[in-house]
């Protein structure tokens, strides 16, 4: 069994207070984490401007290149892991004995992350609009339209409050480094493994060590980053959302509230939309803010939910290491049964209906865990109290709306697909300030172009715009 101990600013160190990471099925335990505290945190903030500094000593151009490096060996090198090593197989089944996803999940999550680090040249050219990444690094240069600019950074370091339920989240602080930016990491619970393969891979490559720290722990540890870095990303539902909304500081990434909506011009032919709308609800097991969560149309929407419930609604719930398993298991007990009451109770209200009723049970209890199955339920109209839930499994509402309501009624959308020929209408959408990101056209909600990435642009966070003047004999030609 592993022992895994917090990293400061690089050097492990060593706790004697130890979190085990059990198998969700077996119980078996997998690693010994040890555990920060946030007054730890706290006083190794004091040293977060060299995290920069160090950083900053090498070009750009070199970082993407270890960047690249480290993404190889990310993928494919055995690595270290706390007190052992680690193959990639080893990390796949390491990540879906303590998440619940499935073991196949697990290595698509590593190729989505691998990609990102391959292609960070590309990706840091579309995060700053074009902007040669020496403007970031120096703080100002010369646009080729011939004025100068200036971005200066926030924060030396940036802080993440991880989660453990979904590994797909890793994606949106790679390019970090690249920027010269260091890392401060509170994984989730159950999720140490992303943070300190990448943190092993980037170490490998020659990454400074001392660019990133690891600290694994309770809510007050959480609570120190948030506190004490000046730019930092927590992840969580809509409470937390609410809670840091209008704090520059924090970035709250929550439940997505995204919709697939079928305009009146395409409605009639709902049915060659029916594989993109389950593609987009139940592919890496709804457990993404991008999977569909609402199915809006005008008509036909009692056919939709029931075509859709026949698709996935047999789904059943398989082993972790099974390649066919689509179902990632919830593995904080009565999790599950306390979502599927909530989901349950709601079923009574007039003008809602239960889809995936007929294709069995829909909470699967497995010894230490649980699954939930597909489950589609029709509303009759958008008042209905389902009709804009969001669940961590494959799960969407049909909602009946008229489409001149549709934009109004929808309420935040983080991707919203709009199946429609209707230029009129994608205008209006176009123009709808709480759709995130605008799909015209039929493209599944899940369908990212990595060069657009779909949520807060992390350059706008970690580096603010401002005049600046200076002769021009201190600007690099």
């Amino acid at each position: 069994m592993l022992t895994i101990q917090p990293l400061r600013w690089g050097q492990p160190y060593e706790s004697y207070e130890l979190d085990t990471v059990n198998h969700f099925l077996t119980g078996e335990p997998i690693a010994k984490v040890g555990q920060a505290t946030g007054a730890m945190l706290a006083r190794d903030m004091r040293l977060a401007s060299r995290a920069r500094k160090v950083l900053r000593e090498i070009p750009p151009a070199e970082l993407i290149q270890k960047i690249k490096n480290a993404a190889d060996l990310y993928l494919n090198a055995t690595l270290p892991m706390g007190d052992g090593q680690q193959t990639p197989d080893d990390f796949a089944r390491q990540q879906s004995a303590s998440t619940g996803l499935p073991e196949h999940m697990c290595k698509f999550n590593m190729s989505k992350n691998h990609f990102v680090l391959h292609n960070m040249d590309k990706m840091l050219d579309a995060l700053t609009r074009g902007l040669d990444p020496m403007v970031l690094s120096r703080g100002f240069g010369m646009e080729s339209r011939g004025v100068i600019v200036s971005y200066q950074a926030q924060s030396p370091v940036l802080g993440l409050v991880l989660p453990s339920n979904s590994p797909g989240v890793h994606t949106l602080w790679l390019p970090v480094i690249p920027m010269q930016v260091g890392l401060v990491l509170k994984p989730g619970p159950q999720e140490p493994w992303t943070p300190y393969r990448m943190a092993a891979a980037f170490f490998e490559a020659g990454i400074p060590r001392e660019t990133i720290s690891i600290y694994p722990g309770g809510a007050e540890v959480g609570a120190s980053v948030l506190s004490n870095v000046d730019r930092a990303m927590i992840f969580g539902g809509t409470a937390t959302v609410e809670r840091y909304k209008g704090n520059p500081k924090v970035q709250a990434h929550g439940p997505g509230f995204s919709k697939i909506l079928i305009g009146d011009d395409c409605v009639d032919e709902w049915p060659k939309y029916i594989d993109l709308i389950c593609d987009s609800v139940y592919l890496n097991s709804g457990r993404g803010c991008i999977n569909c969560s609402g199915v809006w149309a005008s008509r036909h929407t009692k056919e939709i939910a029931k075509a859709i419930a026949e698709k996935i609604g047999p789904i059943e719930a398989l082993p972790p290491d099974d390649p066919k398993a689509g179902l990632a298991a919830f593995t904080i007990p009565n999790a599950a049964a306390s979502i599927w009451k909530m989901i349950e109770s709601k079923f009574n209200e007039s003008g809602v209906w239960h889809a995936t009723g007929d294709y069995g049970p829909r909470l699967v209890e497995k010894g230490r865990a649980a699954y939930l199955r597909p489950t589609i339920v029709h509303c009759e109209s958008p008042d209905k109290a389902i009709a804009k839930d969001e669940y961590m499994f494959p799960f969407s509402t049909v909602v009946q709306c008229p489409q001149e309501k549709m934009i109004e009624a929808i309420g935040p959308t983080l991707v919203g697909t709009a199946i429609t020929k209707n230029e009129a209408w994608a205008q209006e959408l176009t123009d709808c300030t709480h759709i995130d990101r605008l799909n015209i056209g039929a493209i599944p909600t899940i369908k990212l172009d990595w060069l657009q990435p779909h949520e807060g642009n992390i350059v706008d966070f970690l580096f603010r715009a401002r005049a600046y003047q200076t002769g021009a004999e201190r600007v690099p030609k």
